[in-house]
């Protein structure tokens, strides 16, 4: 269902006037003035029905689109593949995407296409769930706390046994991811092999793009609105997705939760916010503002501790949006996650919109996700750091945030501080060590950082 802005060719004047005037943000700086107008002013957007699309939700709700001249329609997709495809052939101007969308994009595995990111839409925000008879199987295997609740965080030791019966009884053991480039499939296959369970190989090279070579759980590909039917009809015992789709299982009592990306690798980064390279040269002041909209977004839903939380999952429960209960999307929206029915715990970072330079494109996130491909073989050969650091900086484009954060600081919408120093910055995070594994990551080192893995391919490696 698509939403549109209200306008009218008389509203539409007004909005060029008050732009021109700089006086559209209500403060008379020169600042708004000086991006100079959108270029395109009517725009589509797409998006998949999870709660970490809320920053296009929030940007047309609170008009900030508007406040920029934009004319928005937002318009649900079916899946992630027709989603791309919509920004490629330009039915749509821009969307929320998987992170591995642009990078795979631009390196051709799958649909090859020149795919940008100025803006990353949040951090956290996934689980992993298990059907209720394997996290009975499951519990024998999980620590206990002085309360009788499993310790957490639970990691796929607990699971290996269960898999390793599955197999000698000559059951498949089926899990679901929501897409190949997916932060989930990444997140799932990392847990998976950090319990020593391995979640198989691709070999483009060879035709071969099922995932599932040398695999002891097979993964494969199910649309996130239908993940707990899927694992209901027991198709699939597990699934990785993004909220509220965990949530669901455990109102539905069809599974349990057992671990959230957040435990996995925490602040992690997950959506983007993507467009084509050649949008981005047609109409750049269109980008500037739409990151300026994104960014204001993004700080309300953050702002003095997830105030506006609850207003936002209101928003989100809307048909046009999520379209889950106001309950289920909460559960994890307002800094809380429900793992075992009754096993609610407080995650305030479980979505994170703005805080920890959130929105920020960091080259060093780029790069975790080519090293994922690689080591699961969506990159076939090796190659060298220079590699990885040039293609990151093909897709993640902190200079076109930058641009639209100093103009939003210069109108005082948002202050230096909450930014990263743009002055010093140079895309790479510092070495992140908080890992299921323990294992450090250095995205100055991507071929170092493979090496590290027991189970992956390494540096000569090909299938």
């Amino acid at each position: 269902m698509a939403l549109r802005l209200a306008h009218t060719t008389t509203s539409r004047w007004l909005g060029k006037f008050l732009l021109a005037a700089g006086l559209l943000l209500g403060n008379g700086s020169a600042s708004a003035e000086a991006l100079g107008y959108p270029e395109k002013e009517e725009l589509t957007f797409g998006f998949i029905k999870l709660t970490d699309m809320a920053p296009i939700a929030i940007a047309y709700e609170k008009g900030y689109f508007e406040d920029e001249g934009l004319y928005v329609t937002i318009e649900a997709q079916a899946n992630w593949k027709v989603l791309l495809d919509g920004v490629i052939d330009g039915r749509l101007d821009g969307a929320h995407m998987l992170a591995g969308q642009p990078i795979a994009a631009t390196i051709g595995y799958g649909t090859q296409a020149e795919i940008i990111t100025p803006f990353s839409m949040d951090l956290n925000g996934n689980g992993i769930t298990v059907a209720n008879e394997i996290w009975a199987k499951m519990k024998t295997n999980i620590p206990k706390q002085a309360d009788g609740k499993p310790v957490h965080p639970i990691k796929a030791d607990a699971l290996k046994p269960v898999v390793e019966q599955y197999r000698a009884e000559g059951k498949p053991f089926n899990m679901g991811m929501v897409f190949p480039v997916s932060t989930h499939n990444y997140e799932l296959r990392y847990w998976l092999a950090a319990g020593g369970i391995h979640p198989g190989y691709y070999a483009p090279h060879k035709g071969d793009t099922s995932g599932q070579l040398q695999a002891q759980a097979l993964l494969s590909v199910t649309p996130p609105p239908q993940m707990p039917a899927t694992l209901e009809a027991g198709t699939i015992y597990g699934y990785c997705v993004g909220e509220p789709w965990n949530q669901q299982a455990v109102f539905k009592n069809i599974g349990v939760p057992v671990v959230t990306d957040y435990e996995i690798w925490k602040n992690n980064p997950e959506k983007v916010f993507g467009l084509t390279k050649a949008f981005t040269e047609q109409y750049p002041n269109t980008t500037i503002r739409l990151v300026r909209a994104l960014i204001r977004a993004a700080m309300w839903l953050d702002a003095n501790d997830n105030a506006n939380r609850p207003e936002a999952v209101k928003i989100l429960s809307q048909s046009n949006y999520v379209g889950a209960d106001y309950e289920v999307i909460a559960n994890s929206m307002t800094g809380t996650f429900e793992y075992e029915k009754g096993d609610k715990r407080a995650v305030p970072d479980f979505n994170v919109f703005f805080r920890h330079h959130a929105t920020y494109p960091y080259y060093s996130d780029a790069i975790w996700y080519l090293t994922q491909m690689r080591r699961w073989g969506q990159i076939s050969d090796d190659q060298p750091d220079q590699w990885y650091f040039d293609v990151a900086q093909k897709v993640y484009r902190p200079d076109l945030y930058q641009k639209a954060a100093e103009s939003l600081i210069a109108d005082k919408l948002a202050s230096a501080e909450q930014f990263p120093d743009f002055a010093n910055e140079d895309g790479f995070r510092s070495p992140q060590t908080h890992f299921i594994d323990g294992i450090v990551y250095d995205g100055q080192q991507p071929n170092q950082y493979l090496e590290k893995f027991a189970i992956g391919l390494k540096a000569g490696d090909k299938l």
